[in-house]
């Protein structure tokens, strides 16, 4: 009878599912210098981030999130959304007081990935809420119009997305 036991516990444990949870791997700060290091940016207490090389501000939480400043963390979960959403969730978007949030360009949203490191490939001091995913820019393919860059930030590479594709997002605006 124990044997019958232990292979019910050994199938309930083969059965269940496991989550394991990746940690950011980066290579060592004296051999790959940071790309975004963190003095860099000014952690704001609206949930906004100052990028003082770029003059941008970004939302410190992705799109859908709301940032607790107690405990300067992201809560409820992330969306995704295809790009005309993104478009049209930007020009809505009022957060920390701010109506005037955009959608990155290419080149805004490569200047907040971190090259010496992956899964993200972002400084995770600052943007403490990132997805091993893409995040959308609101650059348009050139010859692909029906496609627009976005970021895989598991890996910090640039791809094209289908704009009907449902996609990450994290909004900026100029700072002033």
């Amino acid at each position: 009878m124990n044997k019958g036991i232990q292979v019910i516990s050994v199938c309930t444990f083969l059965l269940s599912p496991l989550v394991v949870m990746a940690e950011q791997t980066c290579f060592d700060v004296s051999s790959v210098p940071s790309t975004t290091p963190t003095e860099r940016f000014i952690k704001n207490v609206d949930g906004t981030v100052t990028d003082t090389e770029t003059g941008l501000m970004w939302q410190t939480c992705e799109f859908g999130q709301d940032y607790d400043s107690d405990s300067e963390s992201c809560t409820s979960t992330a969306l995704q959304v295809d790009w005309q959403q993104a478009l049209v969730a930007a020009k809505n978007n009022v957060y920390a007081g701010f109506n005037d949030w955009h959608v990155p360009n290419v080149k805004e949203l490569a200047s907040i990935i971190e090259h010496r490191c992956v899964e993200p490939a972002i400084n995770q001091t600052i943007f403490t809420s990132t997805q091993n995913d893409n995040y959308w820019t609101s650059t348009t393919g050139g010859s692909q119009i029906d496609h627009a860059w976005a970021y895989q930030l598991a890996d910090g590479k640039n791809n094209l997305k289908a704009k009907t594709s449902d996609v990450f997002l994290r909004l900026v605006r100029y700072a002033k």
